[in-house]
């Protein structure tokens, strides 16, 4: 009887730990990687997280995980730049299939430590990826997780993704005339009212107001996707307040450069450097060239 307690008493002290380890979502064992998860999400210490996540990458324990986990940790902890250069110094460890995950959370820590030239690098490198059909290991859709939820994320999506975020970095150097070119690519693959709003402050600081107008106004009016969320409605209301005719004094030449010389310029940088490879480029990209020979004429 007394041994029939104790069986009891020890499955259901394993189910308890069961519970614990989804409750906690935190992997099961005693392993550096284990107990850096542990520190992290039940105890909250994350800079001794990041000492065991540290731990765990020396001894080859999950360095996929290690390695992104302790970058987000020290993202967390203001220290971006540590973070930065531990992906660029241990990402050769990971596999092949973790890159492309470490290349976002790379493009997040540039975003936030300000360093835009390595930011537009990058994501010309991941645009360059889909143009080679080498993106999502050549499939067209790829698995993705927000929030804890799972979904699929097709390579449209994902490129106009990498575009609202190329055009974001532009305007972040005041090159306004390339972000609003980049910006229209990404509208025409996949509507985004957050980005229209973007290209309506493009339009706007390049002078071109009843432009700006109309592509806010189909924000206000909901006539875009993504529409629907308030805070988005209300930035575009705020720029259409904004505009005025004492406005429209500007020239789309403010940034000191030609159209010609800085929108080829800058989208020569995100496609002409692909042109050998032209056989293998994807549908999207021949829109682009046929978009880019638009803006030429």
């Amino acid at each position: 009887m007394a041994s029939s307690k104790r069986r009891g008493v020890g499955v259901g002290g394993g189910e308890k730990k069961d519970l614990f380890h989804v409750v906690h979502k935190v992997p099961a064992g005693d392993s550096p990687y284990v107990r850096a998860k542990h520190l992290q999400l039940v105890e909250k210490q994350p800079d001794m997280a990041i000492v065991w996540f540290w731990k765990a990458i020396n001894s080859g324990d999950r360095v996929d995980s290690a390695l992104k986990d302790m970058a987000v940790v020290m993202k967390q902890q203001d220290r971006s730049e540590e973070a930065i250069e531990a992906i660029r110094s241990f990402r050769h460890l990971c596999s092949k299939q973790a890159q492309e995950s470490l290349d976002n959370l790379l493009i997040d820590l540039y975003k936030k430590c300000g360093k835009v030239e390595e930011q537009i690098e990058l994501l010309k490198q991941k645009l360059k990826m889909i143009y080679l059909g080498e993106a999502f290991n050549g499939k067209a859709t790829k698995k993705a997780r927000s929030h804890g939820k799972k979904f699929q994320v097709s390579i449209q999506q994902e490129t106009s993704r990498i575009l609202g975020n190329l055009g974001w970095a532009y305007m972040q150097q005041n090159n306004f005339e390339a972000a609003e070119l980049v910006y229209r690519k990404a509208q025409t693959i996949e509507p985004d009212a957050n980005r229209a709003c973007n290209l309506g402050l493009c339009l706007i600081k390049q002078g071109r107001n009843e432009e700006a107008r109309q592509t806010l106004e189909d924000v206000r009016l909901h006539r875009i996707y993504g529409s629907e969320d308030e805070k988005v409605v209300a930035r575009a209301e705020q720029l259409l307040h904004e505009l005025n005719p004492i406005n429209c004094v500007s020239s789309p030449f403010d940034v000191g450069l030609s159209v010609h010389e800085e929108i080829m310029e800058r989208l020569d940088l995100v496609m002409n450097e692909w042109t050998p490879f032209r056989s293998r480029r994807l549908p999207v990209f021949e829109e682009i060239a046929t978009f880019r020979d638009q803006i030429a004429c």
